[in-house]
């Protein structure tokens, strides 16, 4: 009776999914494992990057999925260009430390733990301090298949600015 109730069970999930353009039941959705070490990062662009940043997108999804997102590592003194994200962007410091700002805002020093919340369309940077590293993950959606644009670089005397004891964490 029991490898009977299995069955039917089994056989009315399948039954229940519903059929592609060729009238066929696709098959399932797996679990993927993809593990540290089995893509190589990427380095960040001069175009979008200061310093040196490595980029880990291990976690990047296709359609029908809109979110995505990487690990990444900047360098002492590394940070983002400016740059915004149609539906916005979480970070989560991991390691290090490091700053962010909203454009017209103070810099926020940010730490291991802290979750930093980007609205849609709001024009900001982020990256290390002048002395400490810092890695965080970064997450967002696409909107119409665009995650992010990229703006001007921050500037030499803007990066740091108004912080107390910049090369301190």
């Amino acid at each position: 009776m029991r490898l009977f109730a299995a069955t039917f069970a089994a056989l009315s999930c399948a039954a229940s999914a519903p059929a592609d353009a060729t009238g066929s039941v696709p098959a399932p959705a797996t679990l993927e494992v993809r593990r540290q070490g089995s893509e190589p990062p990427a380095t960040g662009s001069p175009d979008t990057f200061i310093g040196t940043v490595r980029i880990d997108t291990r976690f990047q999804r296709s359609d029908p999925a809109r979110v995505g997102g990487a690990t990444v590592s900047f360098a002492p003194g590394a940070r983002t260009a400016w740059h915004t994200h149609p539906l916005g962007q979480t970070l989560i410091v991991t390691s290090g430390c490091g700053w962010v700002q909203e454009e017209g805002g103070p810099i926020e020093k940010i730490h291991p733990g802290d979750v930093v919340l980007i609205p849609p369309n709001v024009k900001h940077w982020h990256g290390a301090t002048i002395s400490t590293a810092m890695t965080h993950v970064a997450i967002a959606e696409a909107l119409d298949g665009k995650v992010v644009d990229w703006m001007e670089q921050v500037s030499a005397q803007d990066y740091g600015r108004g912080m107390p004891n910049p090369d301190r964490c």
